[in-house]
């Protein structure tokens, strides 16, 4: 008679999930550390440059706080970002389980999106609003928890041009072969 207690979950298969987390976690716990150092650091709308000359003109670290979404855009709309980022972070979830076991990429991808969605909200549910303080000269001031959104998006239309991409060969190789064919 089989062990009603035992479990048939192998390690293995747990460490989709594992990758999540861990991810996840990190991003998080590295957004709110780089946070906190910024917020301890500087004041509001002050600047310092790691980097001397016209580099630390180029890159500053410059605190400064945003109630809307990237970019600025939609201020004082904290609420409706909470609603957003708590539906982002449950979709991950639930489409992570759905994903492949071989397809890591994505894995990786939603385990960064994860983490930086849940940083900006720890920002939005502590404070109403994100802390930001990467400001590249050319580019809006933003955190490690955007940054780590923005490179798991990269990596998903990456990995969806690399399938569409070898879709398409697939399909001419089989057109090349039926034409060979037909000429036989």
């Amino acid at each position: 008679m089989a062990n009603p207690l035992a479990r048939t979950t192998s390690w293995k298969g747990s460490l989709p999930f594992l990758l999540l987390a861990l991810l996840a976690v990190t991003v998080v716990g590295l957004d709110q550390l780089s946070k906190s150092w910024v917020v301890a650091s500087l004041p509001e709308g002050h600047w310092w440059s790691p980097l001397p000359g016209e580099l630390g003109d180029l890159f500053r670290i410059t605190h400064t706080t945003n109630s809307g979404a990237a970019f600025g855009i939609l201020p004082n709309q904290g609420n409706l970002f909470i609603l957003i980022a708590v539906a982002v972070v449950i979709a991950i979830v639930v489409y992570y389980r759905q994903l492949p076991a071989g397809d890591w990429l994505i894995r990786i991808s939603l385990g960064l999106q994860l983490g930086g969605a849940i940083g900006n909200l720890l920002d939005r549910l502590r404070l109403g609003y994100v802390i930001d303080f990467i400001d590249i000269s050319f580019w809006p001031i933003f955190n490690l928890a955007d940054a780590s959104i923005t490179i798991g998006i990269l990596l998903i239309v990456y990995r969806l041009w690399r399938i569409e991409h070898m879709e398409r060969g697939k399909a001419s190789s089989e057109r090349s072969r039926v034409d060979g064919e037909a000429q036989s």
